[in-house]
């Protein structure tokens, strides 16, 4: 049976459950890395494979979740391990009495790529090769890539196997209140993913059911894609010591199986399931067939960032490209672009979102710059800095290359033309990132003029792409604006051409600048131009986010196209606008740092110090610039960050610069102190859990707030935490857990602390932990998250 033709003719494709709550079924001991326990039992493995085919299973995973290099067990090798247990799945799979695929298992690496953490992204692309080609080697027939958390690491992924096979890849990531760890919704992953080509978009882990449903019902208005779904059978307590799962199967088949009417075509499940949950799923399943609604829709090309979604075409509203990142004409941009320095390129970024730019256009293209080092540098930097997707703008293939990378989403690539093989060298990077293109009708050395000329080229150019297997729903025509100074016709072409792109479904987009070139008055010709493009459907432009005139017709199009609900943004921007008065300036939030406290808020580390020194040179008290600026100003983003205005980048980005601003002021705090201690806070993933994430983040936002942190690592035994606590004098121990496997770890920490009468307190978090649990060992606080941390420690020292 082929899997691709199985989704096409509407089958329900049934995968199995879990594996560690099976495993621990099968008398696993807990605390023992998993991977290392099937390495050593894989007839155990193998007998678990085969509950869950004759449970009804046609999809089975490999024993491989946790098997990449960054996690597997240093005793282990990831090639040997992985291919191993791909051959045990395939083994079981050929003794079924019915069709069954082998989905070879990629889970997180638990690290973030830079910027937001230090592994470079081609690092992390390469590490995941080897888990591929292993799993490869024992012959899988689909990659089922889930829990993901980050849409970043979520796209390496799929990089990574793309680049091997073209097997079909399945992906699904883990949602919380609507949105993933680092910010990022179920339409910006279905956007990302589906401009990378992959098979099936999914869901996974978060919760039951019950709570998966609102994310499912996004997702399919977001995706034509076929969709998945592995609930987990509720959220998990501690009862007389063991973890218990609320649902029970017929319960949860009920619940799941409901989901192919919504039109999700694969159904399983996730933490606490069973083989004979998915058998109560399988009966379930036969009276129902996935939802024969249509998928169609226009070719609206989607750009993404961690954040932010923004579709171009018709029926959205109208979208500005910022220019400002370009040397072109401007003497301190190149300047600083060959010296290497990114400050005046990165406050020009920052300002342009300030005034309403929806992507930015980044060209580092001066003399004597190695675009292919500086490019790269540039993107990074700006990931971390603004939320808004990039538009990655280079002649130079390899830089474009070096530099998609960096890119969490679905950048754009600014261009694709028909001059020498510029096509074949780009459509490739569009294939393999998921970058949407500008196609810029352009072909040998003749200009085209005229509209006919310029169609004919983009209908070719369009052929050549799509063979290329970039499809219109990723291009965003360039209509080519053609100075007016030099031809008055040329306006007119460029609506000529705006009309039979419109009469096709393809979006559009132009520079707009260009039409005023060698004219006075030019915001005023861009202005207007801009106001009759849109008027004739134009879906985007290139220009100046800056200029007013710009500013004003944009927020003029988007109330008068009713893209502005209740014309609030108009109203709020131009209440007192006035005919010949100075230009109105819509207020917007400051994302440039004008003090200390914004520096902070906004994570603008590259200045903070600055704004430190400046505030001493004032005559600020050191303790006072503490206790009055810096802390109430990460106080801010936590506040921020629990009401869901900021995500995990931001709150890593602003801890990171409070680090770096106490830091500079530390040796004066000291000085007056005369070293007097701070409160000591002991932090560890218990023994056998090798997620630590989590609790970097918690030991960040803790040593903010004047703790003194000892950062034990991960898989670290109770003897160990209670000696370290014991001997640094410690008011606190923090105890981190992600697995249903490890959590119960935790309680052994607090009957060691109990057995050796010490009045330590206790805090536990993690992503299976609960407040019942933590009531249920005696823990003194469940901590949700970092900002969480902080107050209960805070709240725990009174």
């Amino acid at each position: 049976m082929d899997f691709r033709k199985a989704l096409a003719q509407g089958s329900v494709l049934l995968l199995d459950g879990a594996m560690g709550t099976m495993l621990q079924a099968q008398g696993m001991p807990a605390g023992i890395a998993p991977e290392r326990f099937c390495y050593d039992n894989p007839s155990l493995v193998a007998a678990i494979h085969t509950q869950y085919i004759e449970a009804g299973a046609s999809i089975i995973t490999t024993c491989t979740f946790g098997a990449n290099p960054y996690k597997l067990d240093p005793s282990l090798d990831v090639a040997a391990y992985s291919t191993k247990m791909a051959c045990v799945a395939k083994e079981a799979a050929a003794k079924a009495d019915h069709p069954v695929f082998v989905a070879g298992n990629l889970g997180p690496s638990g690290q973030f790529i830079t910027p937001l953490g230090t592994v470079e992204p081609e690092a992390l692309i390469d590490a995941y090769k080897e888990q591929v080609r292993a799993l490869l080697r024992g012959h899988v027939d689909v990659f089922l890539i889930e829990t993901q958390f980050d849409l970043a690491e979520a796209r390496a992924l799929v990089i990574a196997v793309r680049s091997l096979t073209d097997l079909p890849v399945l992906v699904s990531m883990t949602f919380e209140d609507g949105v993933s760890l680092t910010g990022s919704t179920p339409e910006i992953f279905c956007a990302t993913m589906e401009n990378l080509g992959v098979d099936v978009i999914g869901t996974n882990c978060s919760a039951g059911p019950d709570q998966m449903r609102s994310v499912l019902v996004r997702m399919r208005t977001a995706t034509h894609l076929p969709l998945l779904v592995e609930p987990n059978a509720g959220i998990p307590s501690l009862v007389n010591g063991e973890t218990v799962f609320p649902l029970d199967a017929e319960t949860f088949a009920a619940k799941t199986a409901s989901f192919v009417d919504m039109g999700v075509s694969i159904v399983g499940g996730c933490c606490g399931t069973t083989p004979a949950f998915i058998r109560a799923l399988h009966n379930a399943l036969p009276q129902r067939r996935v939802s024969s609604m249509s998928f169609a829709r226009a070719n609206v090309v989607r750009l993404t960032s961690r954040s932010k979604l923004v579709s171009i075409g018709a029926g959205q509203r109208f979208c500005l490209i910022g220019e400002r990142i370009n040397p072109t004409g401007k003497k301190q941009l190149t300047k600083e672009l060959q010296e290497g320095s990114l400050t005046c390129a990165l406050a020009y970024g920052l300002e342009e979102c300030e005034q309403g730019a929806d992507v930015l256009d980044v060209n580092v293209g001066a003399p004597l710059v190695d675009e292919s080092r500086l490019l790269p540098r540039l993107i990074a930097s700006l990931v971390g800095r603004v939320d808004v997707p990039l538009s990655l703008d280079s002649s130079n293939s390899s830089a474009l290359a070096k530099a998609l990378p960096y890119c969490p989403g679905s950048a754009l690539l600014n261009s694709i033309s028909g001059e020498g093989d510029r096509l074949e060298q780009v459509a490739p990077l569009c294939v393999r990132y998921g970058a949407p293109c500008i196609l810029l009708p352009l072909e040998g050395k003749h200009l085209p003029v005229l509209a006919k000329e310029r169609i004919a080229i983009v209908e070719s150019l369009l052929l050549r792409l799509e063979a290329q297997g970039v499809p219109p729903s990723m291009v965003l025509v360039d209509i080519l604006a053609l100075t007016v100074s030099a031809n008055q016709e040329s306006a007119m072409e460029c609506l000529k051409v705006l009309a039979w792109c419109q009469a096709h479904g393809l979006a559009t987009t132009l520079g707009l600048s260009n039409i005023s070139f060698g004219l006075p008055a030019r915001e005023l010709l861009n202005g207007t131009f801009l106001c009759m493009a849109a008027g004739a459907g134009l879906s985007s432009a290139i220009a100046n986010p800056m200029a007013g005139r710009i500013r004003e017709a944009l927020a003029a199009i988007a109330l008068l196209q009713n893209h502005d609900p209740n014309a609030s943004s108009f109203i709020s921007a131009y209440a007192t606008w006035k005919p010949n008065a100075p230009e109105a300036v819509q207020e917007r939030h400051s994302s440039v740092s004008q003090s200390l406290t914004d520096a902070v808020i906004l994570g603008d580390s590259d200045h903070v110090v600055d704004f430190v020194e400046e505030e001493l040179a004032k005559g600020k008290d050191p303790f006072a610039l503490v206790q009055d600026i810096l802390i109430p100003a990460i106080t801010e983003v936590g506040a921020k960050y629990e009401r869901k205005e900021y995500f995990l980048p931001q709150l890593l980005r602003s801890a990171e610069t409070m680090q770096k601003a106490f830091a500079h002021v530390r040796p004066l705090l000291e000085k007056r102190k005369e070293g007097a201690e701070q409160p000591v806070i002991v932090l560890a993933t218990v023994e056998g859990d090798i997620h630590d994430i989590g609790k970097n983040i918690v030991a960040l936002m803790l040593s903010n707030y004047g703790f003194t942190v000892i950062d034990l690592g991960k898989d670290v035994c109770a003897k160990t935490i209670v000696d370290c606590a014991e001997r640094s004098h410690a008011k606190i121990i923090g105890l981190s857990a992600l697995m249903t496997t490890t959590m119960v770890k935790m309680q052994e920490t607090i009957a060691l602390l109990a057995e050796r009468k010490l009045p330590i307190k206790v805090m536990i978090g993690g992503a299976c932990v609960t407040q019942s649990y933590a009531d249920a060992i005696g823990a003194d606080a469940y901590c949700a998250d970092a900002v969480a941390a902080v107050r209960a420690a805070k709240a725990l020292l009174g």
